[in-house]
């Protein structure tokens, strides 16, 4: 019987590098797993036979079994032909290792191609896999597009690493079947746009096909639209504005479609599907790619897109009191006077972290094509204008110090514009996030990005007056999972600084500090901030309060610059995290000088014991409280993982915070929040305080030494929290007292 294909597996190839195989064109690929969802595993199996491979199929009837019992042949392969991380790989034939250099040599010979490795259709009940067929493939590269976008793109842009392959094109990042795909819906937004102004005019519209196609399906929507020839671009409501405003929606599904049907989309093995281009802010390569079908009705279909956005749309659009009318104006911030008299909440770009003008031309090209008949001077150029976008770019402005010297003029002119316009009643909020990430010898950390903004707000006229972490970044996305990327924004709350505010002394801008940061630091904890967003929360309150002088000289009477100052705060934040620990107990405190120097690792045991006497406790009591293991003169904490199974805090007559908090967290990455919840009831209440203190100032330490296992499990722990609290209370009911029945 006849499938519908949901999309096609592929796997670049690269001439194998063993003379023996030289005529061979090896996969690179990443991955052979097709699905791993319990119970119903799938995965590519290469077949090497007469002098080249094959692939097959195979799905595992029993995948579990252990220690070599029966059906152990069936557990699917663990990797492609990967080796390790970066463009490393083996030859499928051979096991000669495969180098990047090697690759990226094939690559910009145009010696690269494509294999197909699955093909995956939709069954009766969930996906079917299935072998290759040269018909399939043969039909693919058969494709023969009518145009498509060969305008090189920017290699230096920021995030891009397809350049280094050969990839040096946006056309490049297509197959010819999805250039015909991309075309051809391009092509017809202009034809849909015809037939929409057609229909709501009662007429006729004529299709490609020559047949003239009655689109009459609301008579009634004929009067509601004058026969108005005023384009959307001149504020027209009339039948033509209408047909245009209907195929810009178009042109969304249209960028959904390119976003999800180029070269670089992976297939997800869990939720079996193509995953988009765009899961981050950059163009990085992928080896083996899910090819979506667009005619067909499952993800990486033009259906899908449509529906999706007139969804989304529908719900933004509700009418509120029989109206809704929203305005878009693109305008120069240096020289804008839109925000005149009004309340400003703005999200600047951030220095150097992404490059959206060389992003926007992926999307650009494809738009250009649809829509350039409705809005000509929008689409003038045949890219995206970029010289004049506030970004650090070194390569487009010749140099990291030059960058630098046009963010800070652009920024400084733009929030200036703001200061000078905006209503001096309200505050004006300003969205920034950009980690902080260089460490200076001193074990510091600073930002080039952060300073440079916060130095633009400042010689604005602006005073930070407040600070809001904002959860806006989403953790399902391809930088936010399995890593520790920054899941807030942080919005700087601004005011014009005062005429007469005074000057300080560095003296008396940190006292202020020391005084001011450690409340604003409870407030945040309190408020359950990530950790790993608290160093970007913390310059707030911080710059609040250097902000708020009209400058602040050290005793040279030199000015105190915005990089010295985001220094301080962040030493006064680390001092303030470290008298934090005065609320652990000796064994707690003992633990986490250890971690400092030696992690989950090894270390000798007479400094351990040396330690220990200066924390008022011992090494034969830190192994009683069960957190540490010695042996053959060394010492180390246990893991999460390590800590003793048949443990009961009812009669663990020892139990510092630090085994508590590792507790939770072997409970919560083990077993979920609701495991960890059962877990808080049977402890003190000011223990589990004191344990999520604690697990904000491991998050610190494993950020500095760059544990980032460790401060994944510290940062996923702390923002669980809300929910495991509100399980532990739900759990930790007390049945109601009879006697409370009767009482009067």
């Amino acid at each position: 019987r006849k499938l519908t294909v949901i999309a096609w597996l592929w796997a670049r190839t690269v001439k194998s590098p063993n003379p023996a195989f030289r005529d061979v064109d090896v996969p690179l690929a990443s991955t052979f797993m097709l699905s791993t969802k319990k119970g119903k595993e799938a995965y590519v199996k290469p077949v090497i036979e007469g002098g080249g491979y094959r692939f097959t199929v195979k799905i595992p009837g029993n995948v579990a079994p252990k220690d070599g019992a029966p059906g152990n042949a069936g557990v699917p392969p663990a990797q492609g032909t990967k080796l390790g991380r970066g463009a490393n790989f083996r030859c499928l034939m051979s096991d000669t290792p495969i180098a990047g250099d090697y690759i990226k040599a094939e690559g910009k010979a145009g010696r690269m191609g494509a294999r197909l490795m699955a093909v995956v259709a939709e069954g009766d009940r969930g996906r079917v896999y299935l072998a290759p067929t040269p018909e399939h493939e043969e039909r693919a590269r058969d494709a023969e597009p009518e145009w498509k976008p060969d305008i090189e793109f920017f290699q230096q842009a920021l995030g891009f690493r397809v350049g280094n392959y050969g990839m040096t094109k946006w056309s490049d990042l297509f197959t010819p079947r999805q250039l015909v795909a991309l075309t051809t819906f391009s092509d017809l937004v202009s034809e849909a746009m015809a037939c929409v102004k057609h229909d709501v005019l009662g007429t006729e519209c004529t299709r490609r096909t020559g047949a003239s196609h009655s689109l009459k399906h609301d008579t009634g929507r004929a009067h509601a639209f004058p026969c108005d020839d005023t384009p959307l671009a001149e504020s027209g409501d009339g039948a033509q504005a209408y047909a245009e405003a209907v195929g810009v929606f178009l042109g969304f599904a249209l960028s959904k479609q390119a976003d999800l049907g180029n070269s670089l989309c992976r297939w997800e093995p869990i939720a079996q599907c193509p995953r988009q281009l765009f899961g981050r802010q950059a163009i990085p390569m992928v080896w083996d790619f899910a090819e979506g079908n667009p005619i067909g009705h499952s993800s990486g279909a033009w259906e899908v897109f449509v529906n999706g956005i007139a969804s989304a749309f529908a719900k933004c659009f509700e009418r509120v009191n029989g109206k809704s009318r929203g305005s878009v104006v693109q305008a120069d911030a240096g020289i804008q006077g839109l925000s005149t008299d009004k309340i400003v909440s703005t999200d600047p770009p951030y220095y150097d972290n992404v490059g959206y003008a060389d992003l926007s031309d992926f999307f650009y090209v494809w738009l250009r094509r649809a829509l350039r008949p409705a809005f000509p001077d929008l689409f003038t150029t045949l890219a995206v204008p970029k010289s004049e976008e506030l970004v650090a770019t070194p390569f487009r402005h010749g140099g990291k110090e030059v960058a630098e010297h046009f963010f800070l003029d652009g920024m400084k002119e733009a929030i200036s514009r703001l200061s000078e316009h905006v209503h001096p009643v309200f505050p004006t909020t300003i969205y920034y996030v950009f980690k902080q990430s260089e460490i200076k010898g001193d074990g510091s950390t600073i930002s080039t990005g952060w300073e440079t903004f916060l130095d633009a707000v400042i010689r604005s006229g602006f005073a930070t007056t407040g600070t809001w972490p904002m959860r806006t970044e989403n953790a399902s996305r391809l930088r936010g999972m399995s890593s520790n990327a920054l899941a807030s924004s942080i919005v700087l709350v601004c005011r014009k600084r005062p005429a007469d505010a005074a000057l300080a002394t560095r003296r008396q801008f940190v006292t202020a500090l020391k005084a001011e940061l450690p409340a604003a630091l409870a407030h945040l904890q309190s408020g359950n901030i990530a950790p790993v967003d608290l160093a970007q929360a913390a310059i707030g309150p911080g710059m609040a309060v250097y902000t708020r002088y009209a400058g602040v000289l050290d005793a040279s009477g030199e000015p105190v610059s915005v990089r010295e100052a985001l220094a301080l705060i962040n030493q006064t934040l680390d001092e303030t995290l470290a008298e934090q620990e005065g609320d652990f107990d000796a064994d707690s405190r003992w633990a986490l000088a250890w971690f400092q120097e030696f992690g989950f690792g090894e270390g000798p045991y007479g400094k351990a014991e040396m330690l220990s006497k200066a924390k008022n406790t011992s090494v034969a009591g830190l192994v009683e409280a069960g957190i540490l293991e010695s042996r053959a003169g060394r010492v180390c904490l246990l893991r999460p993982a390590e800590l003793d199974d048949g443990w009961d805090p009812a009669t663990d007559g020892r139990l510092p915070v630090w085994e508590v908090v590792h507790r939770l967290i072997r409970e919560h990455d083990a077993r979920g929040e609701a495991a960890a919840a059962d877990l808080v009831v049977t402890l003190e209440a000011a223990t589990v305080d004191a344990a999520r203190e604690l697990a904000y100032r491991l998050y610190t330490v494993c950020e500095r030494k760059k544990h980032a296992a460790e401060a994944r499990s510290y940062n996923a722990f702390v923002q669980s929290w809300p929910e495991i609290a509100r399980l532990a209370r739900t759990t930790d009911q007390p049945p109601a007292e009879s006697g409370a029945l009767f009482d009067s």
